[in-house]
């Protein structure tokens, strides 16, 4: 019966390690599957961080090409402005004068100087005598006694006019201011 014994016993031995053996290798499989799944997870995780990044780029280069070209043609506008006000000048004093041609030629001349301007997408920053003054919006020379009561903290003159481009005031008009 011994012998008996031991044969049952190495059996059930035999048995037990290969069961054993078939566990650990299910065990490794699984492990195995589940290093995959969380490989191919951080994978994914990666490529949509880098698929959204690539999006904001896209995003915020449109957007800069947009703007860069709303700006584009700032410094030549800004080099014409002074050639504006010249004109803005010579008109107050060609109308002062008895030459109708004259004035004729050189408002022909001076509206379309100003509707290049315009189309380009210049635009004049509206601020009139007697308007609240707004630090935002206009720049203050200086400040005198005001004619009235109802001009103190207003604008009293209107010494250089203001321009934007778009948004974007590329000159502030220059103002005096009632105290």
């Amino acid at each position: 019966m011994n012998t008996e014994n031991t044969e049952k016993e190495s059996i059930i031995d035999e048995n037990a390690s290969e069961i054993n053996a078939n566990e650990i290798e299910s065990a490794t499989e699984l492990t195995v599957e589940e290093k995959l799944q969380e490989d191919l997870a951080n994978e994914k995780d990666k490529f949509l961080r880098l698929f959204a990044e690539f999006e904001n780029f896209k995003r915020r280069t449109a957007k800069e090409r947009i703007d860069l070209f709303k700006t584009a043609n700032q410094d030549v506008l800004l080099a014409m402005l002074p050639v504006l006000d010249d004109f803005d000048r010579a008109m107050v004093e060609i109308v002062k004068s008895e030459d109708e041609l004259l004035l004729k030629g050189v408002e022909l001349i001076h509206e379309k100087l100003k509707t290049t301007l315009i189309s380009k997408g210049l635009e004049q920053v509206e601020v009139r005598v007697g308007d609240a003054f707004n630090a935002d919006f206009a720049e203050a020379i200086t400040q005198i006694p005001a004619p009235t009561n109802d001009l103190r903290g207003k604008i009293v003159d209107v010494i250089e006019k203001g321009y934007k481009l778009g948004d974007k005031i590329i000159r502030f008009p220059k103002v005096v201011i009632g105290n």
